[in-house]
């Protein structure tokens, strides 16, 4: 882990990085830097061991849970129809005034609907209803909401994003605006849209939501992990979001 450090901050901060809002360049979804094989196995539903979590989701989806004892189709039916397209909207202002992700919107239906415990954030149940709703929406373009209630939230994840913070005193940009396409060990940098997940990575060997993917680059730059579905992970989600318009949704993806 700490040659993992080091090398990141070589390849950030030997190539005279330039202010982010500097670039203005077509964005792309993070399929287009795997090799060939992998995104094979991402498109082969067969292969791809993310789509035993979604399998796992479609179950969940109509065992009856919680007080009320009714699972979720019995509110939504197929989930087929009733969620196709809903991903491509999140994150979200909820009613309430709330900023939620998918997640927290799953979750706001059991504790609402269903009277059930919330599930725990990277739970495999969560994981799975996450991505089984999600892969409804496969192929769809991502279009979120970024007026109205949704812009302070979206400008707040837009200074996140931008802001240099931490030991190496590195912002998002520096490396998902001015180095994409570069190697970072083993990997390709991506302009990091978010529009997988939940997403398998081989090196975790598991799904894993976005929420973890920022906490490892929190790790990676040393600088304070925000918890799962803190408020300011779901701010930069919001714009990770609103820079993925248009790109489609491919959970579940399948990464290094």
């Amino acid at each position: 882990m700490r040659a993992w450090r080091t090398i990141f901050a070589l390849v950030c901060l030997t190539s005279g990085l330039l202010p982010a809002a500097s670039r203005a360049e077509p964005l792309a979804s993070g399929s287009t830097f795997l090799s060939e094989s992998l995104l094979a196995r991402q498109r082969d539903e067969a292969a791809n061991p993310g789509m035993l979590w979604v399998d796992e989701g479609r179950r969940l989806w109509a065992e009856k849970q919680g007080e009320a004892d009714r699972g979720c189709a019995a509110c939504h039916g197929a989930a087929a129809s009733s969620m196709r397209g809903v991903a491509t909207r999140y994150p979200m202002v909820g009613d309430d005034g709330r900023l939620l992700n998918l997640e927290g919107r799953i979750n706001g239906c059991r504790t609402e609907n269903q009277r059930a415990e919330a599930f725990a954030y990277e739970s495999d149940e969560l994981l799975a209803l996450t991505a089984f709703i999600a892969y409804q929406s496969r192929g769809m373009e991502i279009s979120v909401a970024t007026d109205g209630k949704a812009r302070p939230h979206l400008e707040r994840g837009r200074a996140f994003f931008h802001r240099r913070q931490g030991q190496l005193n590195l912002s998002c940009a520096n490396c998902h605006v001015d180095h994409v396409g570069k190697r970072l060990r083993g990997d390709i940098i991506s302009h990091r849209l978010g529009n997988g997940y939940p997403t398998y990575r081989l090196e975790w060997q598991s799904i894993g939501s976005l929420h973890r993917r920022l906490r490892s680059c929190s790790f990676g730059v040393r600088v304070a992990r925000f918890d799962y579905g803190s408020q300011a992970y779901l701010e930069l989600e919001l714009y990770l979001a609103a820079r993925a318009q248009g790109v489609k949704i491919e959970t579940p993806a399948m990464r290094r």
